[in-house]
């Protein structure tokens, strides 16, 4: 197993209300000296969950919202931050009645998912949640969210989808897809 690089300094070089830039300077085992940069969150790190909705064997639900990093309205799989004294489980009980209406009788924690290591330190927990049932809780969503269902079946076209770009909730649906099959609940 390699050694992690030595960290020589750190320093928040730019902040913003939701984020900060991180500099790093770190030296490595043969003696090569870097500067690496990172998005750190501002919050105070309980993290974020991404839920996995099976509305039937065969579809899960996608909520469309506005995401200001791509300016466009996408379609993903309901998720949100873990609150303080929260853990995984009831976060995305939480987030699935405010985003998509229902709440789970069955909620199972599946992985976890990084967006973009290189650069960012946030990390996703994944949860599968079946058996549902209509409940909805008001959100901190600045308008409602649309929701639609996708067939695990047709998950070649939904990346085919304009609307649809985040890899963290395609991969969540295919593991998703990949355990449901192993289990036969889920006939590929």
């Amino acid at each position: 197993m390699r050694q992690k690089p030595t960290v020589l300094a750190r320093e928040i070089v730019a902040s913003s209300r939701l984020f900060r830039v991180e500099e790093v300077q770190l030296r490595f085992s043969n003696g090569v000296e870097r500067t690496y940069e990172r998005l750190v969150g501002r919050g105070a790190g309980y993290g974020a969950v991404m839920i996995v909705a099976m509305i039937d064997a065969e579809h899960a639900l996608l909520v469309e919202e506005y995401c200001g990093g791509t300016d466009e309205y996408e379609l993903s799989l309901p998720k949100g931050l873990i609150e303080p004294g929260e853990d995984v489980l009831a976060a995305a009980e939480r987030e699935l009645k405010e985003e998509a209406g229902y709440g789970a009788r069955q909620l199972e924690h599946l992985t976890e998912l990084s967006l973009s290591p290189g650069y960012m330190s946030q990390k996703i927990q994944v949860v599968l949640a079946t058996d549902l049932y209509e409940e909805r809780l008001e959100g901190d969503e600045p308008e409602p969210m649309r929701v639609e269902r996708v067939n695990l079946r047709e998950l070649t076209g939904l990346v085919q989808n304009p609307q649809f770009s985040e890899g963290r909730a395609l991969a969540a649906l295919y593991l998703a897809r990949d355990l449901l099959t192993q289990r036969g609940v889920f006939q590929s």
